[in-house]
């Protein structure tokens, strides 16, 4: 099960950019290593930026 792990910083990115990173992350472990996107598996991590 391929795991991506995406940060980025908390500052207005929306539910619909999140969306669109979730897919091209796992389009592109389906293009480049032929993983099987249903058990691709992308998180998302949220950095203040005060951190």
């Amino acid at each position: 099960m391929p795991l991506i792990n995406i940060k980025i910083t908390n500052d207005g990115v929306t539910k619909e950019q999140k969306q669109q990173l979730i897919e091209g992350a796992t389009q592109l472990m389906v293009d480049v290593l032929n993983k099987n996107p249903a058990t691709t598996m992308v998180i998302i991590d949220e950095v203040d930026t005060d951190n």
